[in-house]
């Protein structure tokens, strides 16, 4: 197929693009970077800058597209004013979804966020009701970026009412690659209760692009909403006796896949599009969140 990737140029979208190639799909690529002018590696997709938030500029890198996986958004709520990171990606997803509808696209692959529930950056206090959460937990967004994921799922949901179009939404866990492994989950591997917004769950970058792959390829109808997430939590530690300390009885836990499970679920992923993970924090990290000499 001729995909296009936008946001290529984030660590998502790298790894999308390399994942795409390796698969054996033609890709173009697009995000906010100026292009450079010299001679291009051979096998170098076609890279056209477009600012997503412009109907035209959308049209224009959509046009002639088989499939699009839609990356690009400001990726948290903290770095830019509120509106902006909701109007952005909430008018970025739209230009580019329907000129996917227009021009008769059969695929659209749609990065949403962990988020949604209510993880990471709540402005209230935040628990889910249940452990390992998936698709079927209520969705509870209160700040500006995780209301425009929330926001563009539903816009995928109106596209397959109205066209011949096929979505799928991708909620990914926090990504993780081999330039970030040590400084984001090492504090959590060295005490469990540092920074877990989203209960000790993360993604390799690279298991994620291949997730992002299967669903591009995928022939599921209508729209699919699928976590990924690597299925053993950062640390590796018991996911019940975790839970139980630092939340109590706050967070009812459900039925486990194994001991170190991770607090969000890939089961129907796993299942639906096939996705196996290949990899963990483990093949970065040692057990006390150092850097492995590779």
């Amino acid at each position: 197929m001729k995909v296009l990737i936008t946001g290529a140029h984030g660590k998502v979208g790298r790894a999308a693009t390399q994942a795409m190639i390796n698969a054996g799909h033609e890709v173009l690529t697009t995000d906010l970077t100026r292009p450079g002018f010299e001679r291009k590696p051979a096998g170098t997709p076609k890279y056209t800058m477009a600012d997503l938030t412009d109907a035209g500029e959308a049209y224009a890198v959509v046009r002639g597209a088989d499939a699009v996986v839609h990356v690009a958004a400001i990726p948290e709520p903290t770095g830019n004013p509120p509106h902006v990171v909701f109007q952005t990606n909430l008018m970025a997803t739209f230009n580019v979804l329907e000129a996917a509808v227009r021009f008769g696209v059969k695929r659209f692959v749609y990065i949403s966020s962990e988020t949604v529930p209510g993880f990471f950056f709540p402005e209230r206090d935040f628990l889910p009701d249940y452990a390992p959460v998936d698709e079927e937990h209520p969705l509870r967004p209160q700040d500006p970026y995780a209301l425009s994921k929330h926001f563009g799922e539903q816009l995928m949901d109106a596209a397959v009412r109205r066209s011949d179009i096929q979505c799928i939404s991708i909620r990914p866990s926090w990504v993780q690659f081999e330039g970030n492994y040590e400084v984001n989950l090492g504090p959590q591997i060295r005490d469990s209760s540092v920074l877990s917004p989203n209960l000790w769950s993360y993604i390799d970058a690279y298991d994620l692009a291949d997730a992002i792959v299967l669903a591009t390829e995928s022939d599921l109808p209508g729209h699919e909403v699928f976590y990924i997430a690597s299925p053993d939590n950062v640390g590796g530690h018991d996911f019940a006796e975790i839970l139980s300390k630092h939340y109590g009885d706050q967070i009812e836990l459900r039925e486990l896949s194994r001991p170190d499970a991770s607090g969000i679920s890939s089961a129907r992923a796993q299942e639906m599009l096939g996705w196996t993970p290949k990899r963990s924090w483990r093949d970065y990290l040692d057990s006390e969140g150092k850097a492995l000499n590779t």
